[in-house]
């Protein structure tokens, strides 16, 4: 085998046979393909796509190029969740707590955020002492206890995902569904659970902007997962508008424990037991109404605070954010977005809110950028709403930015109006 029949086949649209995508991955996790002929495959791929049988391949090989971790200890049914994530989107951390005090076993790695879309671990952060980085026996035991756990990615699993989309990245050949389908799916099959459930994204706040697209790439992973022989389903979501009221990390995770203290319900607690009753089911837990009383029974009851607070507990966390959740981060400057006129909001660019709140101090431009964990927006209103002059459509928050004359003007851009 050489890597220049490899790439020659792609490009004329030849199907690869799995030994061919296994020497492929191996040698260039290995460092014996250079950047330069592994990013005109990549090209390729894009141009041309991959079968579902080559998807597969890729996907087992990339997932076999490091760890595959082992809960045979945990008695129960584990589980995962990947949602490809938006802006606002906090649902990992309102359906985990839930679906665990139903039963099901969660651990779950996540990535943080970067561009407009934010990261799991870094909402987790925000919360004092919190470790996200910690050894993998010490995770499983926290899943063990409480029955779940978020974790930042280990370096240990799928080296060759990490390797090959860092050059993705650089090389403008991250928009190809079988490649995103391959990154996803051999790290959740890594993770090794009985059931993933996948909840892809689209809109103006998600990374694939249409429906069409992400239906095609639920299919495609909901597919390699069961080949892999895991019980798998996925659900396709709206992300034109934001998950719930609060955009930022600290703010998110504030969100997040209000509506597991039961003070708040609405379109995302909705979405989140919606996603709740889908695993439930996917592990065999009752019929649909079943699953959906299990749910509620687990907010109103507290049993879901309570895992949340055990588990922030054993990760080193401040955990009585539970109940006090202004020991969260708290900015020192807010800026309020007021009406200029009678209006309804017809439309909201997710993406330019989640800009605005980067520019806030919220999210990275660069991976190494530092966070402002206080910074964010809470929004008043919603596509559809009628607003009043003068009152208030959203608030801007922040601890690094004192001026809000760039960030205030992008956010007035990401609201569609007309004059009432």
């Amino acid at each position: 085998m050489n890597i220049i029949d490899i790439i020659s086949k792609t490009k004329k649209r030849t199907e690869l046979s799995e030994a061919e995508i296994r020497w492929l991955v191996e040698k260039y996790t290995d460092g014996e393909i250079p950047d330069y002929q592994m990013s005109a495959w990549l090209m390729a791929v894009c141009l041309n796509g991959l079968t579902e049988s080559e998807t597969l391949s890729l996907t087992l090989a990339m997932r076999d190029s490091g760890d595959i971790l082992d809960f045979s200890r945990i008695e129960g049914i584990t589980a995962d969740k990947h949602s490809t994530g938006g802006v606002g989107d906090k649902t990992s951390l309102i359906m985990l707590p839930i679906a665990s005090a139903c039963g099901l076993y969660i651990p779950k790695m996540s990535g943080r955020g970067l561009g407009h879309t934010g990261g799991t671990i870094d909402k987790l952060e925000s919360i004092s002492g919190y470790r996200t980085e910690i050894p993998v026996e010490e995770f499983k035991e926290i899943v063990r206890q409480t029955g779940f756990s978020i974790i930042s990615q280990s370096e240990n699993i799928c080296p060759a995902d990490r390797k090959i989309y860092s050059l993705r990245n650089a090389t403008g050949t991250v928009d190809s569904i079988p490649l995103i389908c391959a990154s996803i799916m051999s790290k959740k099959l890594a993770m090794n659970t009985d059931c993933i459930l996948l909840d892809v994204k689209y809109g103006s706040g998600a990374f694939m902007k249409t429906k069409s697209e992400a239906e095609e790439l639920a299919l495609l992973m909901e597919n390699i997962g069961k080949k892999a022989r895991k019980k798998c389903h996925s659900y396709v979501t709206d992300m034109d508008i934001p998950l719930g009221n609060n955009i930022g990390n600290a703010l998110e995770v504030k969100e997040a424990v209000e509506i597991l203290q039961g003070r708040y319900k609405g379109g995302l607690y909705d979405l989140c037991m919606e996603l709740v009753v889908e695993i439930l089911q996917l592990a065999g837990k009752g019929t649909s109404s079943e699953c959906m009383k299990m749910a509620e029974d687990a907010v109103s009851s507290g049993k879901a605070l309570e895992v949340l607070r055990k588990t922030i507990a054993l990760h080193g966390g401040d955990s009585r954010v539970c109940d006090d959740v202004s020991l969260l981060p708290q900015a020192k400057y807010k800026y309020e977005v007021r009406a200029v006129c009678d209006m309804q909001i017809t439309e909201i660019d997710c993406q330019e809110l989640g800009m605005t709140s980067v520019i806030l101090g919220a999210g990275r431009l660069a991976k190494d950028d530092i966070i402002d964990m206080s910074a964010g927006i809470v929004m008043n209103c919603s596509a559809g709403d009628c607003i009043s002059v003068d009152d208030t459509i959203m608030t801007l928050y922040s601890s690094t930015v004192s001026d809000f004359s760039e960030s205030s003007f992008r956010a007035v851009n990401a609201l569609k109006f007309k004059k009432i």
